[in-house]
């Protein structure tokens, strides 16, 4: 028999009755039946076990024996004479047979009574009896099973609402709107999108920074594009993931608060006249509070709003980048002694779970006849959930909790801080043209007819235009701004100038084709001309920079009651001419806005007021309702990498790139190193560059807090003498003394306590370095007059050091050759025999060679390799003997004996990457031939300059020594190397201030 009707008859037989065997009174008998061999027949159900079956007679025949047949059981009659009993059996235990009878009885009973594998109501029936049809109509069943089913698909389906609430739907479902609303919206829970997220993610390369989505770069070539814009045309960028924190209180309990957090010595602070007044936006490094010099967290920039007649209640708003919001809203509610948390009002309706807890739900509607889910309905139809409001767009914060407190006040001086993120957008438009584009885009808001203002409205505007004295503020905003049509450039505007202006719905005036705006050239009349000249002297008036954009619930107002995109299509298609204006204007299209004047580059002499703009800010809502008709304009777009390349090109830092004392700075290091250690590490050895031959320490990172320590221990050691034994060292003996070095540190920890590194932002001291630095006039740069600045001698530099001798000072660096400098290029100082090369050649020279540094580690890194592969074998070899009872896994396992030996010291050294020094490095100022004075953070050709440019940071100590020994017509001459190079090229060094 095969086996598997062998399973077939243990399945079949798994409920019967176990064999009962007893002792034969016949010994012939039970030998000749075979002891366990079954016999077939008999009184036995399904066949007995030989001997005394269960029934408890004794059979009186013997079945032949067949040598070619197998044991085991036998279906049916053999053609051997094999199979059921032929003769009655002589006598019967009448004990044994009824007990035998009565297990087979209860056996029965339970196997009929006992459902089978599932615990369907079917598996009582037998199998000849199911069908199909039975799970889905139980009418089918019997009568008596018809209960029983109707129960059991109760509770099925009651337990199955989770799954079928999965179950995928069709695309043509996922794409309706509101089931896209909820899905855009279950995807902003961890990381927010700003309002052009879409648009952005159809044409850029999207990353996850700082808590949101945002662009980094597009999808397509545009670097040398996006520099044209910026130089001459337009360049739009989505900067609304700025936060915007709000004050509120008295002007001289405000002042003195924030009096705290900066410095005069650092520039202007936060009681500028010029920015108190609200005409112009201010900028300032922030600190902790009493910390100037130490603990910076980072630029921000603040507008204040117009004083109000009689009042000294002030209102000023705070842009801060995001890795800085937290920590600054600490540091604000300290200083203004703002610890009690206001809660938000709890909203009257219920958060589905599919939808933000921020969205902002509507009223719940009126009792309807409710949807309720059906068998069998289509999958493709929704059915609404009771009591469930529609999707809604998400407007703000995303990932805030309704009962996060965005509001707290001070109970002793009455000022109140609110958290604004994502509350206001806020657009950048970077380029000369940028009041062009924005003259076409946006036009002042249109009065209201005399029916609207005679009748009550719920709307913003037309109680506006009841007030005569905002009508006459309004029209002077709207004149001042057709002054801007016809300025030359926005650079020529003063820096930070506000605008208030109301505005007309941009999407009433949309082109149907994308045009090219282009500045008005018509001839201006006398007196405009006497106007414009007064707007680009001294800005706008004060009263012109009020803007209802402050007021809380005009902000509110108009972001509810915004005409949707199928709203004001309807209209539009109503109108008598195709394409015309719709008149009148709605009442719901008038957004209030800010226009602030963006300034360009503003230090030093060459390319003055480069990359200056606009700044546009709006009420949320409104973001994509005014960034497509921007768009039809024929504006650029960037994302962050052009914002990097903007600072760049302007010469200031970026930040939290170029900021390594700020802690954003200090994490956005940490994150850039494992982000290049990452992708180095996935070459193969073979395809690395070898840092360790090229002589770089750290091609990943800028040890800065080292390189300013080992500065000021050879200024204090003595200085001149220590760096000239530096400047002579060969390679080879640096080699020696990297080796030596390397192994003693790692071997004794020195505990020294932990300083900061601080970047020197005094304005009256980087005016003094930079003259010190003697800038080269190149390019209509203005030469300085030498009565300004007090010669560099020994005590000048004492009493500077002494002040700055550990801080880091930001310099631009400009390649007096060809060349292109790369991120963490290394700015070394030259030699005299590089200076005497200089003068040699012509053209800034091809600058000396680096020699290739010796690998020590290479040589460890292989022992470490062959060590596992030694002990593996060594270990096999010894466990021959043994045979299978050895453990597989003591061949890939180190002896922990052995390695304390010296030859298996490699493999205790952590961290060894093939051309990586490890940890802790030596000495990064003398390590080379030639001194290193710091790195560089931003390095590319200017397309601007026309050469290779870098900026970065060096050491104060370090720049003034080498300045004082250079001689003066080689002033400011350096040395940069690339970490993949062995070249140094000649650089000028500038500090523009």
């Amino acid at each position: 028999m095969s086996a598997a009707k062998v399973k077939m008859r243990e399945k079949k037989m798994r409920n019967q009755p176990a064999s009962v065997q007893y002792p034969s009174v016949l010994e012939s008998s039970t030998q000749k039946n075979g002891g366990d061999t079954p016999v077939t027949g008999g009184g036995g159900a399904g066949g007995e076990a030989g001997g005394a079956g269960p029934s408890g007679f004794y059979p009186n025949t013997e079945r032949p024996k067949n040598p070619h047949q197998r044991g085991g059981w036998v279906r049916g009659h053999q053609r051997d004479g094999g199979g059921y009993a032929k003769e009655m059996p002589k006598y019967i235990t009448a004990g044994a047979f009824a007990r035998a009878r009565a297990a087979e009885v209860s056996t029965m009973l339970k196997a009929v009574t006992k459902t089978t594998g599932s615990c369907h109501v079917f598996g009582a029936l037998p199998k000849h009896m199911r069908r199909r049809a039975m799970s889905h109509n139980t009418k089918r069943l019997p009568c008596r099973l018809r209960d029983l089913a109707n129960r059991m698909r109760e509770k099925s389906l009651q337990g199955g609402k989770k799954k079928e609430e999965a179950k995928s739907k069709s695309r043509k479902a996922r794409r309706r709107h509101g089931n896209l609303l909820l899905e855009f919206n279950r995807r902003q829970r961890k990381n927010m999108w700003l309002e052009t997220h879409i648009w952005h993610a159809k044409r850029f390369h999207m990353v996850k920074k700082w808590g949101y989505c945002l662009g980094d770069r597009p999808t397509y070539k545009c670097y040398r594009s996006s520099y044209r814009a910026m130089s001459s045309h337009c360049l739009l960028q989505d900067l609304s993931y700025y936060c915007c924190i709000e004050l509120h209180g008295e002007e001289d309990k405000l002042l003195a608060s924030l009096s705290q957090l900066t410095s005069k010595e650092a520039g202007p602070t936060f009681a500028a006249a010029l920015s108190l007044s609200g005409q112009r936006q201010g900028s300032v490094v922030v600190y902790r509070a009493g910390q100037y010099p130490m603990q910076p967290l980072g630029p921000v920039t603040f507008l204040w709003r117009p004083r109000a007649q009689g009042s000294t209640h002030r209102q000023l708003w705070i842009w801060a980048h995001p890795t800085t919001k937290q920590d600054l809203l600490l540091e604000l509610q300290t200083v203004c002694q703002c610890c009690e948390a206001v809660l938000p009002p709890v909203a009257p309706a219920v958060t589905p779970a599919d939808v933000v807890p921020a969205i902002k739900l509507e009223p719940k509607p009126e009792s309807t006849p409710k949807a309720k889910q059906v068998t069998g309905i289509k999958r493709k139809q929704t059915c609404k959930v009771d009591g469930e409001p529609p999707a809604k767009k998400i407007l703000g914060d995303g990932t805030r909790s309704p009962t996060t407190p965005v509001t707290w006040k001070s109970s002793s001086n009455g000022i109140v801080i609110s958290d604004l993120t994502m509350e206001i957008v806020r657009y950048r438009l970077i380029g000369p043209q940028s009041h062009s584009f924005l003259a076409e885009t946006i036009e002042a808001a249109t009065n209201c007819d005399e029916m609207s203002k005679s009748q009550p409205s719920s709307l913003w505007w037309p109680e506006h235009c009841k007030n005569e004295s905002k009508m006459d503020l309004h029209q002077q905003q709207a004149d001042v701004f057709q002054l801007l049509k016809g300025i030359y450039s926005t650079g020529d505007l003063p820096s930070g100038t506000v605008l208030g202006l109301n505005v007309d719905d941009p999407r009433l005036t949309l082109p149907t084709k994308k045009v090219k705006a282009l500045p008005s050239v018509k001839q201006a009349q006398e007196e405009e001309e006497e106007k414009r000249r007064e707007l680009m002297l001294r800005g706008v008036p004060a009263h012109c920079c009020q803007s209802n954009l402050w007021e809380r619930s005009v902000r509110e107002n108009v972001t509810d009651n915004k005409i949707s995109e199928q709203e004001l299509n309807r209209m539009k298609s109503e109108v008598l001419v195709p394409g015309s204006r719709l008149s009148p204007t709605p009442p719901q299209g008038r957004v209030p806005i800010l226009l602030v004047h963006q300034p360009g580059k503003q230090v030093g002499h060459e390319m003055s007021c480069w990359g200056a703009g606009w700044d546009l800010l709006l009420p949320k809502g409104w973001g994509m309702a005014f960034w497509v008709p921007l768009t039809y304009r024929g504006v650029r777009i960037g994302g962050l990498t052009m914002s990097l390349k903007h600072s760049q090109n302007k010469g200031a830092p970026h930040f939290p790139h170029d900021y390594p004392d700020c802690p954003a700075g200090v994490r956005f290091q940490e994150e850039q190193e494992a982000q290049l250690l990452h992708k180095f590490k996935r070459n193969p050895p073979a395809k690395r560059t070898n840092y360790i031959k090229h002589g770089c320490l750290a091609p990943f990172c800028c040890p800065w807090q080292q390189l300013s320590e080992e500065w000021e221990l050879i200024l204090r050691e003595g200085g001149e003498e220590g760096e000239g034994d530096h400047r002579t060292q060969t390679a080879t003996e640096a080699d020696a003394v990297m080796e030596e070095a390397a192994t003693s540190r790692r071997d004794v920890t020195v505990v020294t306590p932990p300083r900061r590194v601080t970047v020197l932002r005094n304005r009256k001291s980087l005016r003094l370095l930079s003259g010190w630095c003697r800038p080269t006039t190149s390019k209509g740069q203005r030469a300085r007059r030498g009565g300004e600045l007090s010669p560099l001698d020994r005590s000048a530099m004492k009493l500077f050091l002494s002040a700055h001798g550990t801080s880091l000072v930001w310099v631009r660096l400009r390649l007096l050759s060809k060349g292109k400098p790369e991120l963490h290029a290394m700015v070394c100082v030259p030699t005299t025999e590089d200076l005497k090369l200089l003068d040699k050649e012509s053209g800034g020279g091809s600058g000396p060679q680096e020699p290739t540094h010796r690998d020590h580690f290479k040589s460890r890194i292989r022992r470490r390799k062959k060590g596992p592969k030694r002990a593996a074998a060594s270990s096999l070899c010894s466990d021959k003997p043994e045979g299978r009872e050895s453990d597989p896994r003591s061949g890939s396992e180190p002896n922990p004996t052995t390695s304390k030996g010296p030859k298996s010291s490699p493999q205790s050294t952590p961290d060894l990457t093939f051309g990586l020094w490890p940890d802790p490095l030596p000495s990064v100022t003398s390590h080379c031939s030639r001194v290193t004075l710091g790195w560089v953070t931003q390095g590319d050709f200017s397309l601007s300059a026309g050469c290779g440019e870098a900026l970065g940071f060096v050491s104060v100590a370090g720049l003034l020594s080498t300045l004082f020994s250079q001689p003066v017509e080689h002033r400011g001459t350096l040395l940069l190397r690339n970490p993949a190079s062995l070249h140094y090229r000649f650089t000028k060094v500038n500090l523009e201030v």
